[in-house]
């Protein structure tokens, strides 16, 4: 997975419950596509394999490789 470009993501669902994950765009792309519509989705993750229930995810935050510059977030 070194070979491509990988982006960090939060996976946020219905209970609150929130899950940071780096993932290559490829399969952040799968995602998006099974996000529409149910079931189970696995998403290969830069260290292993996360099974996800499609149903419970609320959103997918993704962060931003643009530099900062000042204080705070």
């Amino acid at each position: 997975m070194s070979a491509r470009k990988v982006v960090r993501v939060s996976i946020g669902f219905a209970g609150g419950q929130v899950l940071p994950a780096r993932v290559t765009e490829e399969a952040l792309e799968e995602l998006a596509r099974a996000l529409r519509g149910s079931g189970w989705h696995d998403l290969p993750l830069e260290d292993g394999t996360l099974a996800v229930e499609l149903g419970q995810v609320a959103y997918v935050r993704v962060e931003s490789d643009e530099p900062r510059v000042g204080f705070g977030a």
